[in-house]
């Protein structure tokens, strides 16, 4: 009655028809984003469970081997996805499954993070029935996914998505369009050396890591060429002041990349590229436009705190998620890799530049 199947290139379109129709689809379970890691040290692994014909659960899963000790690790970014006809007899199927695919690739546990808040007590109960546990981590491969995010229903009318915004976010919006910025799709890969200079001037002022250009160049191809995600670019009097970057599945839409350049911030261009990757979900017919990461709080001494108000101020929902659960499959090897952990993140971060797992 149930099979399962581990899904190759030909089977990419079925694959990702299966992500996009469910119900809690996501841009990180698709088949490109295991393509894109792939090239980063991940190797994707892809499974789908049928009953007769169709599909009722699907997982992503990325694999990185763990140095000097023939085992692997497996993450589940923002899976896995159960379809709307998956009973419990089929995810139990699939979580066997799952194991056996682990076990075969000697990892010592499965990690997953879904799309799943953290009001949803049943859905927490339900995992820990699986035989799943909190990870409990704060940092390194706990919190893989931002565990805190702004999400805004993006079903209402384009007034009606004004009106709801803060006062202040309105009105640096229609600010950034008086003073004249400009807010347009890019058309090549020039565009996006251009994304990716103020990405670099970005990341030299707020003091964080970015990845070569080699990562977006395969970003481009695996996911803008396709028409899954939009490179947005404000210009202001012919010169490309800022970015973003936006993907979307099945009926939800996420900013995942933002850029600026040091000059010309004081007319606004990222309220108005907000607010143009907003009108763009609505325009693919999304649901929900999610905002991604910010901090807990707006507490003021936390120098994030301006990105919690900013994010805010388009009238979204803060949400918080349930955060990164463990499937265990080898218990002794699982209490050495939680005290291994420290100093597996130094050799990882010095080798590849605190890459990041998403």
């Amino acid at each position: 009655m149930y099979k399962a199947h581990l899904i190759q290139e030909e089977d990419r379109a079925l694959f990702n028809r299966f992500v996009s129709t469910a119900p809690r689809p996501h841009f990180l379970q698709t088949y490109e984003w295991g393509e894109l890691k792939s090239g980063t040290g991940w190797l994707p692994l892809r499974l789908l469970v049928t009953r007769g014909d169709n599909p009722i659960a699907a997982v992503s899963l990325l694999k990185r081997d763990i140095p000097f000790l023939g085992k692997s690790i497996l993450y589940a970014p923002r899976g896995p996805i159960l379809g709307k006809e998956c009973d419990p007899a089929g995810e139990e199927f699939f979580w066997q499954e799952v194991k056996k695919l682990g076990r075969k690739h000697r990892a010592i546990l499965i990690k997953i993070d879904p799309d799943i808040p953290v009001s949803d007590k049943t859905a927490h109960e339900h995992l820990k029935e699986l035989g799943l546990r909190p990870s409990g981590e704060k940092g390194g491969f706990g919190g893989v996914q931002p565990r805190y995010v702004f999400r805004l229903d993006v079903s209402s009318s384009e007034d009606e998505l004004l009106a709801g915004m803060a006062g202040k976010t309105r009105y640096n919006l229609r600010l950034a369009i008086r003073r004249g910025v400009q807010v347009r799709a890019a058309e090549s890969k020039e565009d996006l050396k251009t994304f990716y200079n103020l990405l670099i001037e970005t990341a030299e002022r707020d003091r964080f890591l970015v990845r070569d250009f080699s990562y977006f160049d395969s970003m481009w191809n695996l996911f803008i060429e396709q028409g899954t995600a939009r490179l947005f670019l404000a210009e202001y009097q012919g010169e490309v002041i800022a970015g973003t970057l936006a993907f979307y599945c099945g009926d939800v839409t996420w900013y995942l990349y933002g850029a600026s350049g040091n000059k010309r911030r004081n007319v606004m261009p990222n309220n108005n590229l907000q607010w143009e990757m907003i009108r763009w979900a609505k325009s693919l017919d999304c649901k929900t436009y999610d905002l991604r990461g910010v901090p807990p709080t707006d507490d003021p001494s936390n120098p994030l705190a301006g990105l919690y108000r900013f994010k805010k101020g388009f009238g979204a929902e803060f949400t918080e998620f349930i955060g990164d659960y463990d499937l265990v499959l080898s218990p002794c090897w699982y209490y050495l890799w939680k005290k291994m952990v420290p100093l597996y993140l130094k050799y990882t971060h010095r080798k590849r530049g605190q890459e990041e797992m998403d």
